[in-house]
């Protein structure tokens, strides 16, 4: 059996050697668009973007109100980092009715809107792929949005590579990214359930409740729009200390436009919101 220290160094040599395939995936594409969110898997292929391609590398960022101003501020600046070209493309979709009903597939819409503006900008600079940090693990989870990536033609090779997220964020360790350990960040109209409409009024309400109580330091959790009420996850780790600050934490959700506050006792799961669309 290995021991801690030579898990961590076949680790690490695993992490060293999917770099180098990484490395070699985006070399064959000769120039590149990452659709870049600032999270550990986009973050992993845009800085192997950078070592590849240089400057026929560009960091490609969907700015919509379902991205939260400081996600938006954090992606710019570690693409900045990268020393890669930075493309802020606006789109529109919360302005499609279809995406504002809040169907199970609204995801869907999402990236349609997204992807179709990404390939239309690298089409027009010259780039000649498109590409996201979709990684081998999003398979196993409900992910209308993979639809859109194929009908694009969106590349994904992390997925393609079969590394999954454990081996991303070795990736990133190994490159000393300052993202390596950061929690997933789902976009703001995940937090609310299917059926009920998505509106930017509803997206901003969200933001400043999240970062009202990130402000309090925490990190990880999630607000979960239902009307009136919002539902806290947070993670098991800090269901101690979010109980004990209750009350700090329901008066700044409440200045944020909620009459009701819960904790929700099961903490935080990711793409909570899709467990009534999965098989009991």
């Amino acid at each position: 059996m290995l021991t801690s220290q030579e898990n961590k160094e076949e680790t690490a040599s695993r992490a060293l050697e999917a770099n180098q395939q990484l490395l070699a995936y985006l070399r064959s594409l000769e120039s590149a668009a990452v659709a870049f969110s600032g999270g550990v898997d986009s973050a992993v292929v845009l800085k192997a973007g950078s070592l590849a391609l240089g400057g026929r590398c560009v960091a490609a960022i969907a700015i919509s109100p379902s991205l939260p101003a400081t996600e938006r501020e954090g992606a710019v600046d570690l693409a900045r980092g990268f020393g890669v070209r930075v493309a802020e493309i606006e789109t529109r979709e919360t302005e499609d009715p279809r995406y504002q009903a809040n169907p199970p597939d609204r995801c869907y819409f999402c990236k349609d809107y997204v992807y179709g503006a990404i390939v239309d900008f690298a089409r027009r600079e010259g780039f000649g792929a498109v590409v996201d940090g979709m990684n081998a693990d999003d398979r196993g989870d409900i992910r209308p949005g993979r639809r859109a990536a194929r009908e694009k033609g969106v590349l994904s090779p992390l997925a393609e590579l079969g590394i999954g997220k454990v081996m991303v964020r070795a990736m990133a360790r190994a490159w000393d990214l300052p993202v390596w350990n950061k929690p997933a960040a789902a976009c703001l109209s995940s937090r609310v359930p299917y059926g009920d409409p998505v509106t930017p009024e509803v997206l901003g309400q969200i933001e400043r409740a999240e970062a009202s109580v990130r402000a309090l330091g925490f990190e990880g959790f999630r607000v979960r729009h239902h009307g009136a009420v919002a539902r806290i996850e947070f993670p098991a780790a800090d269901m101690e200390l979010a109980f004990a600050r209750r009350a700090e934490i329901s008066e700044r959700l409440r200045a944020s436009g909620y009459t009701f506050v819960s904790l929700d006792l099961d903490g935080f799961r990711s793409g909570s919101l899709n467990e009534n669309l999965r098989p009991k």
